[in-house]
């Protein structure tokens, strides 16, 4: 039941009952939507696009704590009365946002039911990944923290096929993500693709041989 339900559920029939609660933005690559200390007081929806979220140490050290995709939301801290933002931010590519305030997104949820239980299974799924992340973190190598994140960059895991050319991202961002220099990423990606674990035409086209690096002890 559950199941059907969320399948059917549709994020345009939503947005089209929020009312003077939402306003559509527009971003360019490298556009801050909000920083780090901002005021929460709304959530977003990703229509078009990617988002990077970022937080900054007191020490100035920065570390990227994802990388969201269209159809994803973010900024929900608001909803658990989080007053300031714990993450920047910013634009990966050109993109469409949908800002809705936190009252409309609250009496959404209370009204609409199907898309409660929708935002509540895209939240513990997200909260997985994260205990994911700081597992891979605390006790795997920069090399399969990296294979781990192209892995995931090119959805291997995910319902539906794998998208094996990752969208353009920096190795500066791989660096950031994996928590690494830049000159250990460049080190690596040589590396895969020397064991023709990826391979660069016309983008970067990841192979499902990579999970031998996160796999082997």
């Amino acid at each position: 039941m559950t199941n059907k339900r969320l399948a059917t559920f549709n994020p345009k029939t939503f947005l089209s009952r929020m009312g003077a609660g939402k306003t559509i933005l527009r971003y360019k690559e490298k556009d801050i939507l909000f920083s780090q200390g901002d005021a929460a007081d709304a959530v977003f929806y990703i229509q078009e696009g990617r988002v990077k979220l970022t937080v900054v140490s007191a020490k100035g050290k920065e570390a990227v704590v994802g990388i969201l995709e269209r159809t994803g939301f973010f900024g929900e801290g608001c909803l658990a009365g989080q007053p300031l933002r714990m993450a920047a931010a910013t634009a990966l590519d050109a993109s469409v946002i949908v800002r809705i305030d936190k009252a409309s997104m609250i009496r959404v949820l209370h009204e609409q039911p199907t898309f409660s239980e929708l935002f509540m299974a895209y939240l513990l799924s997200r909260n997985a990944r994260m205990e994911a992340d700081l597992v891979d973190h605390l006790f795997n190598s920069s090399e399969k923290r990296l294979a781990r994140v192209l892995l995931l960059l090119a959805h291997f895991g995910k319902e539906g096929k794998p998208e094996p050319v990752i969208a353009k991202i920096s190795q500066e961002t791989l660096a950031e993500m994996v928590g690494t220099t830049r000159s250990r990423i460049s080190f690596f990606m040589n590396k895969f693709r020397k064991l023709g674990f990826i391979e660069y035409n016309g983008g970067m086209h990841v192979h499902s041989a990579l999970l031998n690096v996160v796999l082997h002890d």
